[in-house]
């Protein structure tokens, strides 16, 4: 019976330090800027032949 408080108390003190993992991304911008990635690869391309490559 021990086992599973000891289980329980582990799978608590994990999914806390997920919310705090989860929570200090989110306050130190790391969700700020959706749009750009998306489109990132397209713009990819368009440097390429400026600068002469294919």
């Amino acid at each position: 019976m021990g086992i599973i408080y000891l289980l329980i108390l582990v799978s608590v003190a994990l999914a806390i330090f997920f919310l705090v993992a989860f929570v200090w991304a989110i306050k130190s911008g790391q969700y700020e800027d959706d749009y750009t990635p998306s489109i990132r690869m397209l713009f990819d391309d368009e440097i390429k032949k400026e600068n002469g490559e294919i």
